[in-house]
């Protein structure tokens, strides 16, 4: 993977993460369209961009951030269910990472969804401003949905804090939150021991020699790479998260909707046509 390679890839993973369009998918297509191989290291880059896009929720809402512990002890509980399913299920997640239909039929199916969202969810009484403990568990159950590429994290949680009587605009912004810890503990799992190897032992007692061994065979270039990617992801997302929730509020969800029918169907006609597009 070349510097513009990490520059395309950044660029869509800061665009797509926090839009229910699924921010897996479209990297996946893009990397396979791109020619980039499945290297250990470019898996681990699409993953560990994420870093950038989380930066980008700290910064736009920090004041939410130290507003209260009680603030944490939700965030906890709603990504407690997607930390054990992900850990019990990362083999058979990652197996489906690298199948485009998939990816390709998850699109079409969530799109689906989205185009009745809005009538599904039209009017809400009594909004929920601020969730419950309930609220965030049964959300964190929704998130674990996006654990088949082609989903999108953002439209699984936040269709689950409509069913839980908040608007729009409250349910996108707990999916940000939501993003933060799940996202960060996803992805320092993936680089630890996806691409540096090491134990779940070594890790849980910080084995220090371990981690300094692993760390040097990151050569110059691929942390040039990781550093240009995580700074394109923080500004495009913080771009993106800007735009989505004024959007979401006055729009709803059916153009994202209709984006994921269309994407979808075209890579399906493109594997039925014979034509490549898996991830190399």
């Amino acid at each position: 993977m070349d510097i513009w390679q990490a520059i395309i890839l950044a660029i869509i993973e800061g665009l797509t993460e926090f839009l229910p369009v699924s921010s897996t998918g479209h990297m996946v297509i893009a990397s396979s369209l791109m020619g980039i191989s499945a290297f250990e290291f470019t898996k681990m880059f699409t993953v560990t961009i994420q870093f950038g896009a989380i930066l980008s929720v700290v910064v736009l809402y920090w004041k939410r951030w130290i507003n209260s512990f009680d603030f944490y002890k939700k965030l906890f509980v709603a990504v407690v269910p997607a930390l054990l399913i992900g850990f019990v299920l990362k083999d058979v997640v990652d197996a489906m990472l690298e199948r485009v239909e998939v990816v390709a039929i998850s699109l079409v199916l969530g799109g689906i969804i989205l185009v009745f969202v809005d009538k599904w969810f039209k009017d809400v009484e009594n909004p929920v401003t601020t969730p419950s403990y309930k609220n965030a568990f049964i959300i964190g159950f929704f998130q674990c949905i996006a654990m088949i590429p082609g989903v999108s994290r953002s439209a699984a949680s936040i269709i689950g804090g409509l069913t839980q009587n908040m608007t729009r605009k409250t349910a996108a912004e707990f999916s940000f939150f939501m993003a933060v810890p799940t996202m960060l503990a996803a992805a320092t799992y993936s680089v630890l021991t996806d691409f540096l190897k090491l134990e779940l032992s070594d890790i849980v007692s910080f084995n220090v020699p371990k981690f300094q061994l692993a760390l040097s065979a990151i050569n110059t270039q691929d942390w040039q790479v990781l550093i240009i990617g995580n700074v394109v992801a923080f500004v495009v997302a913080m771009a993106a998260i800007r735009f989505f929730v004024d959007f979401l509020t006055k729009y709803g969800f059916k153009l994202f909707g209709y984006y994921r029918i269309l994407v979808g169907l075209i890579i399906l006609l493109l594997l039925a046509l014979g034509i490549d597009i898996q991830l190399v």
